[in-house]
This record gives structure tokens, C-alpha cells and sequence, in this order.
């Protein structure tokens, strides 16, 4: 980083992303156990995951409160709200129950997501901001990973999945960090200030598709693979939890790798090629792991791993960047939205493909069009923002 204000804000945005990633991560993980537990099928686990991802619509509106009142405020209340909520799936009578209170707590989950990234790219230098991303988009996996390191108490009894809920109140004290640690952005405030100037901002329509094609047509597979990869396990290769745990992590660690070179190489070199083909050949190496066993099927998935770790920082990056200040909010969790609702057409069309008896190669093979898709948008549709202020990219006065 370049300054200790830098150094400062990236730290605790850092620290921000955990209670996000293990809240955002905890229903996936989990589902398959819970419908277990509640004999219920795949079509199941893909409309509860389904109805948990629409719970995002509660992401665009808290978001304009947040290009009104502060990301500041915002991220704080998220971050006690989140944690709560996601503790009441421990007490869950019904699948039912335990879908919807994931149906709001996930999305308060998201909207820190949101604040973080917006924080980031209004904080960050020129040169820093996709790399900031990859930053924090590594310490996030702390939280997943201890979503993903809990798992085998699901296997300890038919309920042992609650145990992870519970788990969920272990990050209250972030929240108590961040409100008394936690400063507002400097764009934000110096935007807010001039409050005429702000309110006749508007956003570039066809900015403003790109993203959110290029989010929501992204969403369809890898809703659908990480949802489902629990049930490949399980159910194909009968993997018990423990298993799966190894394969997730031993997986999952080395995309570390790749959101490092992926950050660096998206503020040196630029963000739309090196995105674009990472994240198609990344897919593609994940269909080969839902087609393959052994050997083959962990290091498909590793190296399908390490290059949608690439994609990530160059992809994310734009969501912040392609916004003015004064709408960076509403645009950037419209597009985080648009990725989820994406995510949960995959998520049903995947679950009665697979309960019509269609294997998980077949089915995952057909979602990968989808991504194909998203990297052509994002050569033609997509500016190069690599070393370019905020203000050159997204004036305040709108763009062409």
C-alpha cells in the first residue's frame, strides 16, 4: 500500500469481510445436511438456495441509504445484524424456517460485501484498487474456511449442522472493531457535501447492463457448482463430511494463489482480458472436475480454482469503478443483485435437471455456456480502467 491511511483501511475492511464470507457461505454449506435432516430432495436444495439468493432484493435499497447516509453506518449496522440472524437457523423447526431466516440474513450478509468493495475503490489509489480487492477477497476465506472447517459437526448427528449457526455469534466483535475503528470515505464525504451537485448524478445505462449481465449470466454456474459440489461429493463419489471438508479446502486454498496474481496483474498489465479468459478457462476446468474422479477430479478443481481466483479481482474491481461517487451504492449492489438472482435461476434449473436423472457433468457443462458468454461482454463491453482515478472513469457529471 502506499500510505498508513491505506494500510489502515484495508486492515480493517480485512477484518469486515470474515463475519460476511462465513455468513455468506454457512446455507451452502449446510443445506444438503439440513434436507437431510428434513427429507427433502435436490429440487429442494435448489429452491431453498434459490429463495435465499432472491433475498438480495434487500440489497439495492439499504445501499441508496448508503449513498445518502454514509457506507459507514451502513457496513456497521449490517455488521451486528448479520451474525444474529444467522444464528436463529440453529433453532430451525422446518426447512422452511431455516430458508428464511438465510433469506434475510444473507443479504445483510451481502450488503457489507457491498460497503466493503465500495469503501475500497473510493480508498484505494489508481494503483492499488484491484489488488486491495484480491486482498481482502483473501481474508474473507477465513470466515468461509471456518464455515467449511465446521462441517464434520454435521456429521456428529442428524442436527450437528445447527452447531454451525451457532458459530455465526463468534463475530459480533468485529462489528464492535468496526464502529469504534471505522472511519467514513473521503469521496463520500467530500460528494455528500456538495449535496446539489450529487442529486443530479446519474448512472450510464449501458454501463450499467454490461454489469449486470455480465454478474447475473457469471451467477448461473457458480451458484450451481458451489452449491451442488457437496452433493456431487456426497452422493457420487460418497465422500462423508470429513471428506468433503479435505476436498474443499485442499481445493479452495491455492485460489489464494490466484487472486494475488489476478490482482496484480489487473493493475499492472489491465482487467478485461486477463479477467475474461481466466474466468472461461477456469470454468471449464471445473466441469471437467464434476465430470472425472480421483486425481483428476481434485486437480481439475484446484487449477479450475487458481484461475477464477485471477478473474476475481479484475471482475470485482468494476463493479466500484464503472459508478460516480455519489451512486456507487445503488450500481455496485445492483450488479451484486443481479450476480445472485443469476445464481438462482442456475440453482433451479440445475435441481430438476439433476432430479430428471441428468448427470452432474452434463448439467454443469450446459450452465458453463453462461460464463462463455460473460467474457465476451466484458471484451467488448467492458472500459480499461487500470491506473485511471475514480473521477477520469465515472465523472460525477455522468458519463457518455
Amino acid at each position: 500500500m502506499t500510505s498508513t491511511g491505506e494500510r489502515r483501511i484495508l486492515t480493517l475492511l480485512a477484518l469486515a469481510s470474515v463475519p460476511f464470507a462465513f455468513v455468506n457461505t454457512l446455507f451452502t454449506q449446510t443445506v444438503s445436511f439440513a434436507a437431510d435432516e428434513f427429507n427433502r430432495a435436490d429440487t429442494d436444495i435448489g429452491f431453498g438456495a434459490a429463495i435465499v439468493r432472491w433475498g438480495v432484493v434487500l440489497v439495492p435499497p439499504i445501499a441508496v441509504l448508503a449513498d445518502r447516509i454514509g457506507r459507514r453506518r451502513v457496513l456497521i449496522a449490517a455488521a451486528w445484524g448479520a451474525p444474529v440472524l444467522a444464528s436463529l437457523g440453529a433453532v430451525a423447526p422446518s426447512y422452511e424456517w431455516l430458508v428464511a431466516s438465510q433469506a434475510v440474513a444473507r443479504p445483510l450478509a451481502l450488503v457489507m460485501n457491498v460497503m466493503i468493495l465500495v469503501m475500497l475503490t473510493e480508498e484505494m489509489s489508481s494503483e492499488t484498487r484491484a489488488r486491495s480487492v484480491g486482498l481482502v477477497a483473501i481474508a474473507s476465506s477465513i470466515g468461509s474456511g471456518t464455515a467449511v472447517g465446521a462441517l464434520p459437526l454435521a456429521d456428529v448427528s442428524p442436527s450437528g449442522w445447527r452447531w454451525l449457526y451457532l458459530v455465526s455469534l463468534a463475530f459480533l466483535p468485529v462489528a464492535f472493531v468496526l464502529q469504534r475503528t471505522l472511519h467514513e470515505t473521503t469521496r463520500f464525504t467530500k460528494v455528500h457535501s456538495a449535496t446539489s451537485a450529487s442529486s443530479a448524478v446519474r448512472v450510464s445505462r449501458s454501463r450499467l447492463v454490461a454489469q449486470i449481465s455480465a454478474a447475473s449470466l457469471t451467477g448461473v454456474f457458480v451458484a450451481a457448482a458451489s452449491v451442488y459440489l457437496v452433493n456431487y461429493l456426497r452422493d457420487v463419489r460418497d465422500y462423508d463430511a470429513v471428506m468433503v471438508t479435505a476436498f474443499t479446502i485442499v481445493t479452495a486454498v491455492p485460489a489464494g494463489i490466484g487472486i494475488i496474481i489476478g490482482g496484480r496483474i489487473a493493475d499492472e498489465r489491465g482487467r478485461r482480458v486477463a479477467g475474461a479468459l481466466s474466468l472461461v478457462l477456469g470454468t471449464a476446468l471445473v466441469v471437467v472436475a464434476f465430470s472425472t474422479s480421483g486425481t483428476t477430479m481434485w486437480v481439475s478443481e484446484i487449477c479450475g480454482g487458481i484461475l477464477l481466483g485471477i478473474s476475481y479481482p479484475a471482475l470485482s474491481v468494476y463493479r466500484g469503478e464503472m459508478f460516480p461517487t455519489a451512486r456507487r451504492g445503488a450500481g455496485a449492489s445492483m450488479v451484486t443483485a443481479s450476480g445472485l438472482i443469476g445464481g438462482s435461476v442456475g440453482l433451479i434449473v440445475a435441481g430438476q435437471l439433476l432430479d430428471a436423472g441428468w448427470s452432474y457433468s452434463r448439467v454443469m457443462a450446459v450452465l458453463a455456456l453462461a460464463p462463455l458468454a460473460v467474457g465476451v461482454i466484458v471484451v467488448t463491453a467492458f472500459p480499461e480502467t487500470a491506473h485511471r482515478e475514480l473521477e477520469e472513469i465515472s465523472p460525477e457529471g455522468g458519463v457518455a
